[in-house]
């Protein structure tokens, strides 16, 4: 289980914030410096992409989804940035198609 200590994490205020957001951007890209929770967050995304968040709580589930449907939509290149990271294949977009597609989510 991911430690819960991470639900409390706002993430209003980092979508919400040009700098937060591009201080976990450029983190999780090797870009720039890491806060704890972004190390974190870099270390076990590949994880939770590979077994569908089953170690996450149900906020951190929630929350996953939200951060894609803002990226996808508000930030387009920097989604596919992420994407191409994460998810050079294309496995992941096409294991979750359906599931971005019923929270109305185009990945």
């Amino acid at each position: 289980m991911i430690p819960s200590k991470y639900d409390k994490i706002d993430l209003d205020d980092i979508l919400g914030s040009d700098r937060l957001f591009n201080n976990y951007y450029k983190c999780l890209l090797d870009q720039g410096p890491c806060t704890p929770e972004g190390n974190y967050l870099k270390r076990v995304l590949p994880e939770a992409l590979e077994t569908n968040c089953v170690k996450c709580t149900e906020k951190q589930d929630a929350d996953s989804t939200k951060t894609i449907k803002f990226l996808s939509e508000n930030r387009p290149a920097e989604w596919k940035v992420l994407k191409a990271k994460f998810d050079p294949e294309n496995k992941y977009v096409e294991k979750y198609e359906d599931k971005a597609e019923k929270e109305g989510i185009k990945l």
